[in-house]
């Protein structure tokens, strides 16, 4: 019977195997961020994380650091252990030769193919807890989770806005509204992303590059796609068209500007739908997008209920003006009760901007 007292200890365990699994971050794809730590007598004897796709799991990592200590011991793991053969053997049967009598886990498995190591290691007389600090764990995996239970990118909205909540002025004038310590940290967005997405009205009226800048790649850069009801015309000073990243038109219809495009190494994907587009991208595993805007793009995403987290850099500044362009330049809430909200919110300063972060939650029906 578990005590108050080993749930204390299982969190405590847990949450250094969460720590380790956050050293794993952005290098794993499209395998999930993992780790684990193995306790013995109340001692760690073991632990590790996993690096990357073909690189032994955060388990076996684990398990043969602490070598015959493992014995009779307990392994803390963020996510259940895998079932089935993958790149590397499953781990649930490197848990049963170490002896390892007792295992925690925080995520189950949303892989049906590596999921079910619980039931295989309970089957064979192993103590078996689950979804200890679960909610912090899937936070660490939410895109990997987000493709296995729904099929689609998971999106994040980002935006510089202004406090009364403009995206631009009246002429469509941007740069910049928010500092340049607040557009690095966009970067960093950028960085972790697998696409990044604008409107077409961004793409003419800004004529964007999309690239990444002043933040570390840890592997391909983003694909830069925009969005297109037909296929724009195609100007050879455009910079999604400079080859230095992959880039994309998603459009309903295409005419004659589309071999143009494609000349210039742009690929062009018909599309119906923001739904389409977002299966298009996960199916390739590209399952991060950063949504760039502008308004009327934002406004397709929340009200089609798409925009899954939202970041915001608010800047101390005022620019007014009716046709000034808002970040939801769609048709709105008529009652604030049907408002999307924020949870999970997190605000900071960039110099004189405030960074608002945090996932969209929409209200039912």
């Amino acid at each position: 019977m578990t005590t108050q007292a080993d749930y204390i200890t299982d969190e405590k365990f847990m949450t250094r195997a969460l720590n380790l699994a956050e050293k794993g971050v952005g290098k794993t794809h499209p395998n999930p961020t993992v780790g684990a730590v193995v306790v013995t007598n109340g001692d760690v004897v073991g632990e590790g994380w996993h690096k990357g796709p073909g690189q032994p799991h955060a388990e076996v990592v684990a398990l043969e650091q602490a070598g015959s200590r493992a014995r009779g011991g307990t392994l803390y793991v963020t996510l259940e252990p895998c079932a089935s053969q993958g790149r590397t053997p499953p781990c649930s049967h490197a848990i049963l030769r170490a002896g390892i009598w007792r295992v925690v886990y925080a995520s189950s498995d949303p892989n049906p193919k590596m999921a079910g190591g619980g039931a295989v290691l309970e089957s064979h007389g192993v103590e078996v807890r689950a979804n200890v600090l679960e909610k912090e764990a899937d936070a660490i995996n939410k895109t990997f989770f987000h493709f296995y239970r729904l099929g689609r990118a998971y999106v994040t909205a980002k935006a510089a806005i202004s406090l009364d909540g403009k995206l631009a002025t009246h002429q469509r004038h941007s740069q910049w509204i928010s500092n340049e310590v607040s557009r690095r940290h966009a970067h960093q967005l950028r960085a972790s992303s697998h696409a990044i997405l604008i409107g077409a009205g961004t793409l003419e009226y800004d004529n964007p590059s999309l690239t990444v800048r002043d933040a570390p790649l840890s592997g391909e850069p983003p694909l830069r796609c925009v969005l297109c009801f037909e296929t724009p015309v195609f100007n050879s000073d455009c910079k999604i068209a400079d080859g230095e990243a992959p880039s994309r038109l998603y459009v309903r219809s295409e005419n004659d500007a589309v071999q143009k495009w494609r000349d210039a190494g742009v690929e062009v994907v018909r599309a119906r739908s923001l739904i389409e587009v977002l299966k298009h991208l996960a199916a390739e595993g590209r399952w991060s997008v950063l949504l760039e805007g502008g308004g009327m793009l934002h406004a397709a995403f929340i009200e089609t209920r798409l925009t899954d987290e939202l970041v915001i850099y608010q800047a101390p500044v005022l620019i007014g003006g009716k046709d000034a362009v808002g970040f939801w330049q769609g048709t709105g809430v008529a009652r604030v009760s049907d408002a999307p909200r924020l949870e999970n919110v997190t605000r900071r300063m960039l110099g004189g901007d405030q960074v608002i972060q945090g996932r969209v939650v929409y209200p039912e029906g």
